[in-house]
């Protein structure tokens, strides 16, 4: 008798000094905790979209890009920074043309070009997809992203410590038969842009020489902050962008227009996916790719909103996205054609993903 109640009086204590579980949030929390948007485009002075961006609790990170469907960068720019003068929750990521790459003077004024920018507010740099994907030199051959003649671009970077965001490649799904590709939003836009489904373009560079240009650019420059758009164009496996992470421990990655990919593996391995976030909780950025144009009939490849009301569309993928990562609430996505349950992360984990990581590795916002 004394046996055993020594044994209860030992497990009473131990379950007494065992640490609980790290609650997590709720759907009700959504409004009342900072958050931080990491990827979008506001590529339209629109104040309606920093309110609803100051009532659900964003801050937002808006990146100009150099893409034939977008405003011309100088006007990008000029909105950016009219709307940050308005409300100092939007922060802008400049850009660089590569005009003129490789001829003398180029990286000069592409210095100049970024110098200028960050002394108006910019807090970092994004280079696009047209390297390595369009972007040829004057011999005609194409420019991937490991190619020597950025270096002096890049180590300027380095040395003033501006972040690099880099969105090279697109989802592996434009390299796959429709018939493979994980999910409904890429099946539908590859059948509809013929032209940039690359599948049907074996000239092309392939998805892994892509891959391995934008890993040889990372690993010749391990002191540069750097920034995976759209998780690396790594969405189709956590597996493969939890090697990437480790092989490259001064890069994070954001989730901008991905999320359903990440859905797509958590409905078959729920806790490969939420294990993924918790081990990664410091090298993940939130962000969604939302973007604000003024619709234009000619841009093939422009993605207008799925309503008439950029502001309203915002707040529905904010509050979905949200009902995913910090709840255990299932919902249907569409994309993927299932219901998929949410991740429930931690408190801490979900603070991290929302806010501390931009603000750490964007470190010039204000």
């Amino acid at each position: 008798m004394q046996i055993w109640r020594s044994v209860l009086l030992v497990g009473t204590a131990a379950l007494i000094g065992a640490t609980a579980p790290e609650r997590g949030y709720g759907e009700g929390d959504f409004t009342n905790v900072a958050k931080f948007d990491a990827h979008v485009h506001a590529n339209v002075n629109d104040p309606r979209f920093l309110e609803v961006a100051r009532r659900d609790g964003f801050q937002l990170l808006s990146i100009n890009v150099d893409y034939p469907d977008f405003p011309p960068v100088p006007e990008q720019a000029t909105i950016a920074e009219t709307m940050r003068e308005a409300d100092p929750r939007l922060q802008f990521a400049t850009t660089f043309s590569m005009q003129g790459f490789g001829r003398p003077g180029w990286t000069e004024r592409t210095i100049r070009t970024i110098d200028a920018a960050v002394a108006r507010g910019a807090v970092a740099v994004k280079v696009w997809k047209n390297i390595g994907m369009v972007e040829k030199d004057a011999q005609g051959k194409r420019v991937f992203i490991d190619d020597p003649r950025f270096d002096g671009v890049i180590a300027h970077l380095e040395r003033r410590k501006i972040p690099l965001i880099v969105h090279q490649g697109e989802p592996k799904n434009c390299w796959l038969p429709l018939d493979q590709m994980t999910t409904e939003n890429d099946r539908a836009y590859f059948s509809a842009h013929p032209e940039y489904y690359m599948y049907l373009h074996p000239e092309e560079p392939s998805y892994e020489a892509l891959m391995a240009a934008r890993d040889r650019f990372a690993a010749r420059h391990p002191k540069l902050a750097f920034d995976g758009a759209h998780m690396a164009s790594l969405e189709w496996s956590v597996d493969e962008l939890a090697r990437f992470l480790d092989r490259h421990p001064n890069a994070v990655v954001d989730l901008a227009a991905r999320m359903s990919n990440l859905q797509a593996q958590s409905v078959g391995d729920r806790a490969r996916v939420r294990n993924f976030f918790i081990r990664y909780q410091d090298r993940i950025l939130y962000g969604t790719d939302l973007t604000d144009s003024p619709l234009d009939p000619a841009a093939r490849a422009q993605n207008p909103p799925a309503t008439n009301d950029f502001a309203r569309e915002a707040d529905r993928v904010w509050r979905n996205d949200w009902r995913y990562l910090a709840t255990r609430l299932s919902q249907r996505v569409d994309a993927i054609k299932a219901d998929a349950q949410g991740l429930d992360l931690p408190r801490g984990v979900i603070d991290k993903i929302y806010r501390k990581n931009a603000r750490r590795f964007f470190a010039r916002m204000t």
